[in-house]
């Protein structure tokens, strides 16, 4: 098997970057998919988070249950578009 394709099939290659579309999530459901998606994120890399609001209570949680594992990052912040980079750090 190449080396290249094993690698990027165990999701170890460091410039990983996955969308994370919330708005298409019904609300009731939305922090157990984003715990669980950051869950399956390998150390280096990242979910790339996109809401219609700064979703300030959920980063509370995420801080809470990670801590220093998953850097934030926020690459767009404005009224109805909000983009944050959630990197998933060795632990």
């Amino acid at each position: 098997m190449n080396q290249a394709v094993h690698r990027a099939h165990l999701h170890l290659s460091p410039d990983s970057i996955y969308p994370f579309d919330a708005r298409g999530i019904a609300k009731r459901f939305r922090h157990a998919a984003i715990f669980g998606a950051l869950d399956a994120l390998q150390p280096g890399e990242t979910m790339r988070f996109c809401n219609d609001h700064d979703p300030l209570p959920l980063l509370d949680q995420l801080s809470n249950r990670y801590g220093p594992t998953v850097d934030i990052r926020y690459l767009q912040r404005e009224p109805g578009a909000i983009v944050i980079d959630f990197v998933k750090q060795a632990g």
